[in-house]
């Protein structure tokens, strides 16, 4: 049936995600000039592809196109790729991109973008110079919106901020008691499992349940090669907020696992609280680290120290043993790495 249709309801969700952002200035109505969406719709493998943005979403696709034959150029606008990322865990990726890639560019601004036949011209300023190029295919990854517009939420009373993101409380309840929203039209961090986690808490504040969002951990994977996970407290962001840490690393070129299968483009490194040694934060570059990440979520939420995963056995030979071998690092007797010796916290 064709027209509008009218529900009454007690509660309801707002869970409508979010879009990719495209500059109206970018916007051609050209499928060459591709967002995320169709980046994943493969029509053909571009010989030239350019992506705007070196975040997450840049990087992985990116990484995919390249894998399939692509020369892929990246012009990211800031002096870093993955931005708000761990310096040492965007190390690696950015030497893997460096070798993958025909190259990266950063401090670089698209100023200008036209269709030229079945090519997209792009002028950019770099290094001091303005570049004219053209491309098969152009992917803009310069982040995502929220997909709030035109749902009528004003006349609800709920309420939005100033990116379009409705603003909601721990319970996910919103401006209106009775609707709730979730994932990414709540802002936040945009990723699946955050957006899961926020139901579950808005169903049981409907259900009459007490909320709370404190304890929630949202783990962070980007899927570039290698991968980067984290959790918790990162050491960037410790700096900037000046809380003390200690930091226990163990590079993967001294892993049994990591040499077996020729990846030893990799880092495990544990944020501590310098008094407990309790762990703050775990971050992982490497190959499988999304998988690998979940001993540090728990190792997180559980508020273990170092001297707990120290003296958890771990099998060998296996990628899982690089949280050992770090907290063993920490207290200078791992077996693969040098370090100074320092007693337990206990």
């Amino acid at each position: 049936e064709e027209g509008q249709k009218f529900f009454e309801f007690e509660n309801a969700i707002i869970a409508t995600g979010s879009v990719p952002m495209v500059p109206k200035a970018w916007d051609l109505g050209n499928p060459r000039v591709m967002t995320s969406t169709g980046a994943l719709e493969l029509v053909d493998i571009p010989e030239n592809l350019l992506v705007i943005g070196g975040g997450y979403i840049g990087m992985e696709l990116g990484t995919v196109y390249a894998g399939l034959g692509s020369r892929v150029t990246v012009a990211e606008a800031l002096d870093t790729i993955l931005a708000g990322a761990d310096a040492d865990l965007v190390r690696p990726v950015a030497r893997a991109a460096s070798r993958l890639f025909a190259e990266v560019r950063l401090g670089a601004r698209v100023a200008a973008m036209v269709t030229d036949g079945k090519k997209i011209r792009v002028t950019m300023d770099h290094a001091g110079k303005t570049l004219t190029e053209s491309y098969d295919r152009v992917l803009v990854a310069v982040g995502r919106r929220p997909n709030t517009e035109d749902l009528g939420l004003e006349n609800a009373g709920v309420e939005l901020d100033e990116k379009g993101f409705v603003r909601s409380a721990a319970d996910r309840r919103t401006s209106n008691p009775r609707i709730f929203t979730v994932g990414d039209a709540a802002g936040g961090v945009l990723l699946a499992h955050k957006a899961a986690r926020e139901a579950r808490h808005a169903v049981d504040a409907i259900r009459g349940e007490a909320v709370s969002a404190d304890g929630d951990m949202i783990p962070a994977v980007i899927f570039t090669d290698p991968e980067v996970a984290w959790c918790g407290l990162t050491e960037s962001e410790a700096r900037a907020k000046s809380i003390p840490i200690e930091v226990a690393r163990f590079g993967w070129p001294a892993s049994g696992k990591a040499v077996t299968f020729d990846r030893t483009d990799g880092v495990t490194k544990l944020i501590l609280e310098p008094k407990t040694a309790r762990v703050l934060g775990v971050g992982i570059t490497g190959a499988g680290a999304g998988e690998l990440i979940g001993e540090g979520i728990l190792a997180v939420q559980m508020c273990a120290t170092a001297e707990d995963i120290a003296l958890s056995v771990h099998p060998h030979p296996t990628l899982t043993e690089t949280y050992m071998e770090a907290a063993e690092a920490f207290y200078g007797v791992a077996t693969h790495t040098i370090g100074r010796t320092r007693p337990p916290a206990r």
